[in-house]
């Protein structure tokens, strides 16, 4: 899963990048509106981390205009203030969910799950393929309640095709949404994981789909 994080205070940009790094997602930054725009604009992200108070262009007109323009990725956003009419500024120009600062790690983080979770349909914090288990709150897989060790590259592979049953994931698809935009993607990447998560996990549980991409086969 990949995030784009836009907070313009240095540290807490860091702290945050850090958590979220931590939790097993690719993450993409940036300090100003103007950034952040672009980025919004261009890459995919899976969901947004936006401070609303922003240098150049506030956070709020931000979210405006990619909705405007159509962008649809889920987008939690940061408010110093926890003030009812920011929040309803917020949620009226297109946010999911807001989170006044101070704020603790672990609730940035459960939110940001469930916005993902609801943007792909699934409600449950824990994603089941047969006897396979991504359990999305502690980042632990299991089969058949055996744990399954997996790198942090292999556990955010699977869960994205976990978020998406049944769905044809393209090769690219993956590739953008595994990795931040400052690294070095090799087109080879995503087979290698593929290759090593199929050595992991029970026999046929990511179908190859001859010229389109990979599928998480349907668990019995």
């Amino acid at each position: 899963m990949r995030l784009l994080l836009v907070e313009d205070e240095a540290t807490l940009r860091a702290q945050l990048r850090t958590g979220l790094e931590h939790a097993g997602y690719a993450v993409d930054e940036a300090d100003n509106g103007r950034d952040a725009e672009h980025l919004g604009h261009t890459e995919p992200f899976d969901a947004v981390v936006l401070d609303l108070g922003l240098p150049i262009v506030d956070g709020l007109t931000v979210l405006q205009r990619w909705r405007v323009a159509g962008r649809t990725m889920p987008v939690l956003i940061l408010t110093a203030r926890d003030s009812w009419h920011e929040k309803v500024a917020g949620i009226d120009a297109g946010a999911d969910d807001y989170l006044a600062k101070p704020f603790h790690m672990e609730e940035l983080l459960a939110r940001v799950r469930a916005l993902i979770r609801r943007a792909q349909g699934v409600a449950s914090p824990l994603l089941q393929c047969g006897a396979l288990s991504l359990d999305t709150r502690s980042g632990r897989v299991s089969v058949g309640g055996r744990p399954v060790s997996l790198t942090s590259h292999e556990y955010r592979l699977l869960s994205y095709l976990m978020h998406r049953p049944g769905q044809v994931v393209s090769r690219t698809e993956l590739t953008e949404h595994l990795y931040a935009q400052d690294f070095d993607r090799d087109s080879n990447t995503v087979e290698v994981f593929i290759a090593r998560l199929r050595r992991k996990l029970p026999a046929d549980t990511i179908e190859t789909v001859r010229g389109l991409g990979y599928r998480l086969a349907p668990g019995e």
